[in-house]
């Protein structure tokens, strides 16, 4: 073989060697971009399957002594160890673990266990600014009439009320230093505080309330201890709520 002929057949082989190379690319993406587009379709099919994945709050809740009080068993979440009382209810999404309210006025509450001192940390997500909840502290008693209303302490949800009647007060008592609240659609986090007679209340990072609740005029007969509950107000708009979990604190020193 002459020496053109042998150069020029060492081309060919390597244009081969680079179409080949070329189409083994070419497939590789086109499988890649298929696994992106299933990816992406399923999160946009369902946007709440991120909460089964532990957020940044679980994971450091989880590590921080705190107990999941609405939980998965046998890997579906359940309304065991709860208990509603009144007109309306909550429904379970048992994938997500997100509960959404209907009509009202009733009270979804952990009959577990009743808490004194505790840390109460979960996220709401209001449907608009017609919303209206709260999160009741220190029910006392098992549950059999609207009294628990006047007697227990309620953190509420209302972007509409203002003062004592606004999300994150103190319901008819001490309203929030600031508006934190996020936008309709968006969820909130909620860290509350409970120990002694002091209330703190924590909403997206920011604390709104620091009170101290001395048994005096309206909660001068509250419990000292109680249940914790979520209240389903009415059937204009729903409240959704998710990732609820509880840390018990020890016994404050008397100073």
């Amino acid at each position: 073989m002459e020496p053109g002929e042998i150069a020029g057949t060492v081309r060919a082989t390597h244009l081969m060697s680079s179409e080949n190379q070329m189409r083994r690319l070419l497939v590789l993406l086109g499988v890649l971009a298929g696994a992106t587009a299933i990816v992406v379709y399923r999160a946009m099919a369902r946007p709440d399957t991120a909460s089964v994945v532990p957020t940044a709050q679980e994971d450091a809740t989880m590590q921080d002594g705190f107990e999941q009080i609405l939980k998965q068993h046998d890997g579906r979440y359940s309304k065991h160890g709860w208990n509603h009382y009144g007109p309306g209810y909550f429904d379970l999404d048992q994938e997500t673990g997100i509960l959404t309210s209907h009509g009202g006025m009733g009270l979804f509450w952990y009959a577990v266990k009743q808490y004194g001192d505790f840390v109460l940390d979960l996220e709401f997500k209001c449907a608009d600014n017609e919303t209206n909840s709260g999160i009741f502290l220190r029910v006392p008693g098992v549950l059999s009439s609207d009294d628990y209303i006047y007697h227990s302490f309620e953190i509420q949800i209302n972007e509409a009320g203002e003062g004592i009647h606004h999300t994150a007060a103190v319901y008819d008592a001490e309203a929030p230093s600031a508006k934190a609240a996020n936008p309709p659609g968006e969820w909130n986090r909620y860290r509350i505080t409970f120990q002694g007679s002091r209330i703190t209340v924590e909403l997206n990072s920011t604390k709104v309330i620091d009170w101290d609740a001395e048994p005096r005029g309206k909660v001068a007969d509250f419990a000292a201890r109680g249940y914790i509950g979520l209240q389903n107000h009415d059937d204009r708009s729903p409240v959704y709520f998710r990732n609820i979990y509880v840390k018990e604190l020890g016994v404050r020193s008397k100073e």
